[in-house]
């Protein structure tokens, strides 16, 4: 059971958000705080949560002061931060806050219980249009990989449908309907990759596909 804090200062928002998260089986909203501090007092007072999903832009204490808080006092507590801001400043600054994911406000419901999902299970996740933004500017920044190792990472052909559609920037369900399966087996090919290939995120996955020749 994933048990989250949602910390975000408009109320329509932050009800939506309980009302999408909490008919998902395994995810449950403990609280909701209206800024950074209010949560702090939550955790303080002894909620018990192992997600925080927060805005940036809240009053008091802003959602990137409150991850950095958070990953100090309470380091058992992942961060997802939820925004509507695409800027590359903010998703560096919010990973080295300690954030472990990014998701825009304008991201599918399916990304957004993928992407809890897949940091509740101790990884880190960019949404897909960010993805599909940050890749070119990523690709120029390489890292070194020895050929030998990347040789022994064999992908089978639905695998490289998937990380083509992935590429394209199609959500899991979105894929799942191109590939005639479910929305689970979509979400099991992206986990497996990103295991064998050693690799941090998806836009990680898709960069190496990219430069070892898998995709075009």
């Amino acid at each position: 059971m994933v048990d989250i804090i949602i910390a975000e200062d408009h109320s329509i928002v932050r009800h939506g958000l309980r009302s999408l998260l909490q008919i998902v089986p395994d995810l449950n909203v403990v609280a909701e705080a209206r800024n950074g501090a209010e949560t702090v007092s939550l955790l303080e007072e002894g909620v018990q949560a192992n997600l925080l999903l927060t805005d940036i832009n809240m009053p008091v204490l802003n959602g990137i002061e409150l991850t950095k808080q958070v990953s100090v006092q309470f380091p058992h507590l992942k961060s997802i931060v939820l925004s509507a801001l695409d800027d590359e400043r903010y998703v560096v600054q919010s990973f080295k806050a300690g954030a472990h994911g990014f998701i825009l406000k304008n991201t599918s419901a399916d990304e957004l219980v993928f992407a809890i999902k897949h940091v509740s299970a101790g990884n880190q996740y960019i949404c897909s249009e960010l993805t599909i933004k940050f890749l070119n500017r990523m690709m120029t920044s390489s890292e070194p990989l020895k050929s030998d190792d990347v040789n022994e990472i064999k992908f089978s052909a639905r695998e490289t449908e998937v990380l083509n559609y992935l590429a394209d920037g199609l959500t899991n369900q979105e894929i799942a309907d191109k590939l005639f399966t479910s929305k689970r087996t979509v979400e099991g090919y992206r986990e497996s990759m990103i295991t064998r290939t050693g690799v941090r995120n998806t836009v990680a996955l898709i960069r190496f596909a990219m430069r070892f020749g898998v995709i075009n």
